[in-house]
């Protein structure tokens, strides 16, 4: 006589419900749970950018300056692998605000330089504590061992991907 199985559907503690009723055949892809972790985790932070009226973007170059010092705005295209007119637009908004400071370059008046002022600094700083704490409400089901590993993992994906070199 076979047993019965205790559990609903194809339940059981080794296999346990699909979340929100999701196909267990997705939940066993490790790149469709990439996606939709990635998906919320970047909709909780530009929720959290949107309030103060910015958006991922403009974290992305105020971090790119920072980190890499003053660049020409079409490095900063490569860099990020954003359009160039999206660039534009983001590099003017972030300039009427104050947080960057667009220059011609003397040498060659078609190049414009773009470096972060201490303004845009001090708002790097509030966004990326902004976005650790997003990233804290995301990890919180693992411990400090297990981030660390995370993070390890998803470097290591990240640079045997290609895409290592830029873009959001």
């Amino acid at each position: 006589m076979a047993s019965e199985n205790p559990y609903p559907g194809n339940a059981h503690p080794a296999n346990p419900l699909p979340a929100a009723g999701l196909p267990p055949t997705l939940l066993d892809l490790s790149t469709y749970l990439l996606s939709r972790v990635g998906k919320a985790a970047r909709g909780r932070l530009a929720e959290r950018l949107a309030e103060r009226g910015l958006r991922l973007w403009d974290m992305a170059v105020l971090a790119a300056l920072a980190d890499f010092g003053p660049q020409a705005q079409r490095d900063l295209v490569r860099r990020l692998a954003i359009d160039p007119s999206d660039l534009a637009k983001v590099a003017d908004q972030l300039a009427a605000a104050g947080y960057v400071e667009r220059a011609r370059d003397q040498a060659d008046r078609r190049r414009v330089s773009v470096s972060v002022t201490d303004a845009g600094r001090a708002l790097l700083a509030e966004l990326d504590a902004q976005a650790r704490e997003v990233q804290d409400e995301v990890l919180a089901p693992l411990d400090a061992r297990e981030r660390r590993l995370l993070q390890e993992l998803l470097l290591r994906v990240h640079r045997g991907t290609g895409e290592w070199r830029g873009g959001l």
